[in-house]
């Protein structure tokens, strides 16, 4: 044995005489420094000795103080690195305190690569996009409060608060909901990541700031009435929050009553205002070919608006007869037969039409009262959902065409701005028929003729990579799917780094946000959806003026 040191008492540790100290990682606590980096990639910061790499993480703001600017960061990946690679193939005994305290943070230490954001120039205090980086060894520290609200500003009559950023809830990300709903809106995420409640705080926030109006396709029955989340409790639907401004439409009137909600409007849809391209919509869902499609198009010319209800009750004589009249094959036409047949199911639709459904809609979303249409039990039919969905919007959609050329620019004469929530939004918006759909439609007119959507789904790689483009502002919860992630991030800046938040979000309650509602990628923790979210609702704008024009205030534009 080796002699002791005699200054060492036995109570005596070598931790005692070289201490490696740590304080929590609090708001404007620092980190290290600056030590490499470009604009294109991003920079490189060495941490400090004193700090934790493991209370650190992906999807952190952090601020690099420049010599004139602040630049505000992501911390987009986190390195272990070292002076000497022979330390990676022959490490230290750490058993030894001693030489544990003199390598770490030394010989070997721990890096983070932040994604500069925004810049703030002290004398002007507005940010603005990044044409430049901090020089070497400028300090880097936790973002505070006052420096997210600089860039986020406050909640107002046109922001409206979402969630907080990681790791500091004391402060809160605002959306511009203006910007928002003036382009359409994704809702992205994998199953099970409470899709639907993220899009219910989204619409709750544009309803109480009257930022829109909304016609919403309510394929599982999630946003009109109370739902149960996923802990069991009862959670207020979007007609209990704010009563008479929203009306339910329903295709189920039982499946509504039985759980305790009233209605405004029955739909229904009669076979005589079928028409062929609302078929289309169904082509891959229904199996239909191209020849069953030009046969549907046939029989629509050869027998009028009877054409559906004949063609499901046709005997083998008139079917033979239609040989001579269609050039339409007739296995074609028997196979179009089978499909149409399976309409039969659902009981909302009806030899012929009880009334305009779709004037109807309008009628309300003109009084500036938002639409929720329950599905009930025909939800869980995808085929019902999309020949509803694109049978009422593409009538809508060409009333406001109408109404908004007949405006001729006057506003006042203009009807409101609509959101069109879709859910499945995959099968309205695949590649092959994306050019042919109204919803591809309005997903590429950007706000020309006041409509825009908000797609909600779990698979956004199976949505047309044009109408991605044309997302203006994405909400996306966490994706393990490469090609899902790859979509989603589709012409975002600095996609290379949000690539690694994204992947490792929690999955609950967190979500990334980017685009036209935000001046910068930002990632939340998401509002509760509970008592106090409700109550701060109750001060909505049904007795207040609608809010015009942009606030004034220091975010980015």
């Amino acid at each position: 044995m080796g002699s002791r040191d005699p200054l060492l008492s036995d109570s005596d540790n070598l931790n005692d005489w070289f201490p490696r100290e740590s304080t929590p990682l609090v708001a404007g606590h620092r980190l290290g420094v600056v030590v490499g980096g470009s604009l294109a990639k991003g920079l490189d910061v060495k941490l400090d000795r004193e700090t934790m790499i493991e209370d650190l993480a992906v999807g952190r703001y952090v601020v690099v103080r420049g010599s004139r600017k602040d630049f505000f960061c992501m911390i987009t990946d986190i390195m272990l690195d070292a002076t000497n690679p022979a330390i990676r193939s022959d490490p230290p005994d750490l058993s030894d305190p001693f030489l544990r305290e003199i390598y770490s943070g030394t010989a070997a230490f721990g890096t983070i690569h932040v994604a500069p954001m925004l810049s703030i120039d002290r004398d002007e205090g507005e940010p603005k996009p990044v044409r430049t980086i901090p020089s070497h060894f400028m300090p880097v520290e936790i973002a505070t409060a006052e420096d997210v609200n600089t860039v986020f500003g406050e909640e107002d009559a046109n922001h409206f608060h979402v969630g907080s950023p990681l790791e500091l809830e004391e402060t809160q990300i605002n959306l511009d909901l203006r910007r928002l709903v003036e382009r359409s809106v994704g809702v992205f995420g994998k199953s099970g990541t409470g899709k639907s409640f993220l899009t219910r705080i989204l619409l709750a926030g544009i309803i109480k700031n009257d930022a829109a109006v909304n016609l919403i396709f309510d394929m599982h029955n999630d946003y009109g009435w109370a739902v149960k989340d996923e802990r069991g409790a009862q959670a207020k639907g979007l007609k209990q929050l704010f009563g008479g401004r929203i009306a339910i439409f329903t295709l189920d009137p039982e499946a509504t009553r039985r759980r305790g909600a009233s209605y405004d409007h029955v739909v229904t849809i009669g076979y005589d205002k079928i028409e062929p391209e609302d078929l289309a919509m169904l082509k891959t869902t229904m199996d239909l070919s191209d020849a069953m499609i030009d046969a549907a198009y046939e029989l629509r010319k050869l027998w009028k608006e009877q054409w559906i209800a004949r063609l499901i009750n046709a005997g083998l004589e008139e079917l033979e007869y239609l040989r001579e009249e269609l050039a339409a094959s007739p296995a074609s036409v028997m196979a179009l037969k089978r499909r149409v047949q399976r309409f039969e199911r659902f009981g909302f639709l009806t030899q012929d039409a009880i009334d305009d459904s779709a004037r109807t809609i309008l009628e309300f979303i003109e009084k500036r009262k938002s639409v929720v249409l329950e599905f009930g039990r025909y939800g869980s039919a995808l085929e019902a959902y999309i020949l509803v969905a694109n049978y009422l919007t593409r009538r809508i959609h060409a009333m406001y065409i109408d109404r908004v050329e007949k405006a001729l620019g006057d506003e006042t004469m203009e009807p409101p701005q609509m959101l069109i929530t879709i859910e499945e939004a995959h099968k309205f918006l695949d590649p092959q028929i994306a050019n042919q759909t109204i919803f591809g439609t309005i997903a590429r007119e950007l706000r020309k003729y006041n409509v825009t959507l908000l797609i909600v789904d779990q698979r956004p790689s199976g949505i047309d990579e044009e109408v991605m483009s044309q997302i203006g502002t994405r909400v996306t919860a966490l994706l393990d799917n490469e090609r899902d992630i790859a979509a989603v991030l589709t012409g975002i800046s600095g996609a290379g780094g949000l690539r690694e938040v994204l992947a490792r979000l929690d999955t609950k309650q967190q979500a990334i946000i980017m685009g036209h509602a935000v001046p910068m990628p930002v990632v939340v923790k998401t509002r509760t959806y509970d008592t106090e979210f409700y109550a701060s609702l109750v001060g909505d704008s049904r007795e207040k003026p609608r809010a015009e024009g942009r606030s004034k205030d220091r975010r980015l534009r």
